[in-house]
């Protein structure tokens, strides 16, 4: 039953996985932001305004784009000055990425805290099996 005791391997390799989850997540949205940037770069018919750009804003006129890659997001720049998000990059991704990044690091900590209470366990307990001095 001294596994049960040992948290340590279960937390670093949830860890792990959270933060593959993260990587794998925060991928899904590079695709979907390169597929924009790519049909935003597709020069030929009908590409001005750039085709990412096209929304149901009326009286806006886009003239140029960027992409951000944190937050992932692409960012469609208007004549006046203003600026844009398309719904290019799914809304999920970025929260989602955030949401796995950040429980990857809670459970890291947890594990290093779970390795420090089994190292100072481990220290107070008798080495020839009478017990230590009460000072």
């Amino acid at each position: 039953m001294n596994f049960l005791l040992d948290r340590g391997p279960l937390l670093r390799g949830l860890a792990l996985f959270s933060c593959g989850l993260a990587l794998a997540l925060y991928g899904w949205g590079l695709l979907h932001l390169l597929g924009a940037v790519l049909d935003a770069e597709d020069g030929g018919a009908n590409s001005s305004p750039v085709r990412p750009c096209l929304t149901a804003r009326s009286g806006v006129e886009p003239v140029d784009y960027r992409a951000d890659y944190v937050p992932l997001r692409f960012v469609c720049e208007t004549k006046d000055g203003g600026s844009y998000v398309t719904d290019d990059v799914p809304g999920y991704v970025n929260p989602g990425a955030f949401g796995f990044v950040l429980a990857g690091a809670l459970l890291a900590v947890g594990a290093g805290y779970e390795a420090e209470l089994r190292a100072r366990r481990a220290a107070a307990a008798p080495v020839d099996g009478k017990p230590g001095p009460t000072s």
